[in-house]
């Protein structure tokens, strides 16, 4: 005789996938010292935060994790301060659950390095100002929906790499959700408190796109009996 396979819980609420595409626009400001790249960052949409830290993410998904954040980059190789662009480097993205509370911990980060170094700034080359851009998101609906785990997991197999990063790291960060969506919907609507722990706590920002569906593809396949993991497209 076959065994049947354990019974799984459905959800009051299916979960949609969803998509996004990207524009990128010049904002016409640019900062040619410290003192001049923190008030403008004071000042811009939080869009421009979000796109300075996670662009490199976005235009190379499927490359090694861990990408460049241009404030860093610009402190360090443009205008040669190394100890602060360490200092911004370091800054764990994963950490921060809204765009305000990571650009209030990047200000921080500088205005102390500016205190702790009173005297004449350090000034960019002609040509080599920091240029500050926004990212405009246009959120698309997908053709995948699911009413309970065995379907999540057979949907993430097809979804594009997009989309998971649409649900992983824009909901938690720009829309200022607090956490990922998928783990959110997990806990909520399949009350599978366990799994979206797991899924919570790990840091997407160490895996490629593709890395990080085989991460949740493995974790999902735990809580499915029977079930084999398999989760390329």
């Amino acid at each position: 005789m076959h065994k049947k396979k354990p019974r799984l819980t459905k959800a009051k609420q299916p979960f949609h996938f969803y998509t996004r595409l990207n524009l990128i626009e010049f904002t016409g400001k640019k900062a040619t010292n410290l003192r001049e790249l923190v008030e403008i960052m004071k000042e811009v949409p939080g869009s421009v935060i979000y796109h300075h830290t996670h662009h490199y993410l976005q235009q190379h998904l499927y490359l090694s994790p861990e990408p460049p954040n241009d404030f860093a980059y610009w402190v360090t190789y443009i205008l040669r301060e190394d100890e602060l662009g360490e200092e911004i480097a370091s800054i764990d993205l994963c950490e921060f659950s809204t765009i305000r509370s990571l650009r209030e911990k990047i200000i921080e980060t500088i205005e102390e390095h500016l205190a702790r170094n009173p005297g004449t700034l350090r000034t960019a080359p002609p040509g080599a100002e920091f240029h500050f851009f926004k990212t405009i998101t246009f959120i698309l609906p997908t053709p995948y929906i699911a009413g309970d785990l065995l379907e999540f997991l057979k949907a993430l197999r097809k979804i594009s790499i997009h989309s998971i990063y649409f649900h992983m790291f824009e909901a938690k960060l720009r829309l200022e959700k607090g956490e990922n969506d998928f783990s959110r919907w997990i806990e909520d609507m399949l009350k599978e408190k366990e799994l979206a722990r797991e899924i919570a706590k790990f840091d997407p920002y160490t895996f490629t796109m593709e890395g990080l569906r085989g991460e949740l593809c493995r974790l999902i396949t735990k809580h499915i009996p029977g079930e084999i993991i398999e989760c390329q497209k």
